[in-house]
């Protein structure tokens, strides 16, 4: 993506004034005595030149749009789903309305929506970003636009973000499971290098190493049909009958996995202790009941639109980021009861 072209580089080109492009920009040409001539010439170069105008700079002119972007992995996912809806209300109340969209984590179609909902003139965004993203949301800062990162954040940039504690949830989970007498703990991830991917390896990694247990771990890929998961993850069950336990570290992974254990006639927890990092409200209505790491969709909502807010409204410029680090809640359910001796 190339660099934002200012009203001032396009009147130099033009050699024009700053003021003729902004009123035919604003469609005000012709009311302020602005030749039909010029106006042609201008609208022709925008054209030609693909021509984004800077929000922060035409909201001095025209006023906010009153509109905020937020682009999350998939909208239909429970967690994005209930932080979203919390968003939505929030910001309704400020008097903002949102404008929502999925990347399925796919850096290029989140290229293509920043592009969307830069001519759309939206005042800020709220992201769960993809991976290799980081230019786009580097102009964006650079432009002055207000930015959020939530969910993940990218390490390389000074970016307002709100986050769990990754680590430390599955540090906890895992040693719940170690407590209650599980000692062979398998994980079932994503093959992934996101900053919360990682630090819920870490967490797992962390507590196998305290007890000097091997790592069993299985990663798969994004999205991929939930058929084949279901079948690969069934195979690595069959493949690994000595596992007593397993974390899965999203709740979709946790969907493919319940089933894969149930065709196998698996029992949980008397064969198989199950817990699954995000909540989701049908885990408490399974039989048996699942044990989840439940993040604070209200805080995490609230946080988001607190800083993007803070930073629309900021009439001076920030000077550090705001990182908001938040703690999660273990659910702790039937899956997860303490394992019987199996010698009895």
């Amino acid at each position: 993506m190339k660099k934002q072209i200012t009203i001032s580089e396009i009147a130099n080109e033009l050699k024009l004034s700053k003021t003729a492009i902004s009123f035919v920009l604003n469609g005000k040409g012709r009311e302020m005595g602005i030749s039909e001539q010029t106006q042609k010439k201008i609208l022709q170069h925008l054209e030609h030149i693909n021509y984004i105008p800077n929000v922060s700079a035409r909201g001095l002119r025209t006023g906010k749009t009153k509109t905020i972007a937020m682009m999350v992995e998939d909208i239909s996912d429970p967690f994005f789903s209930s932080i979203a809806r919390v968003v939505e209300e929030i910001a309704y109340t400020k008097g903002y309305k949102i404008l929502f969209s999925s990347t399925e984590n796919d850096s290029q179609r989140a290229r293509d929506l920043i592009q969307v909902f830069r001519r759309r003139q939206v005042d800020g965004y709220i992201i769960a970003p993809p991976p290799c993203i980081e230019p786009e949301i580097s102009e964006l800062l650079d432009d002055g636009l207000a930015v959020v990162l939530f969910d993940r954040t990218l390490p390389t940039l000074k970016v307002d973000n709100v986050l769990v504690d990754n680590f430390q949830s599955s540090y906890n989970g895992i040693k719940h499971l170690i407590n209650n007498g599980y000692e062979n703990i398998a994980m079932i991830s994503l093959i992934s290098e996101q900053i919360q991917m990682v630090e819920r390896h870490r967490g797992y990694q962390t507590v196998m190493d305290e007890v000097n247990k091997q790592y069993i771990i299985k990663s798969v890929v994004y999205h991929d049909a939930v058929a084949d998961n279901i079948s690969i993850l069934q195979n690595f069950f069959i493949e690994n009958s000595h596992i007593d336990a397993v974390f899965f570290t999203t709740n979709y992974l946790a969907e493919s996995g319940l089933e894969a254990i149930r065709n196998l006639n698996l029992r949980i927890p008397d064969d198989l202790g199950v817990i699954v990092f995000d909540d989701d409200k049908l885990f408490r209505l399974f039989t048996p009941s699942i044990t989840a790491i439940a993040q604070p969709i209200s805080e995490i909502s609230t946080q988001a639109v607190k800083l993007i807010l803070m930073s629309l409204t900021n009439k001076g410029f920030k000077t550090t980021a705001q990182n908001v680090l938040l703690k999660t809640a273990l659910q702790i359910r039937e899956s997860s009861q303490p394992r019987k001796n199996t010698h009895e």
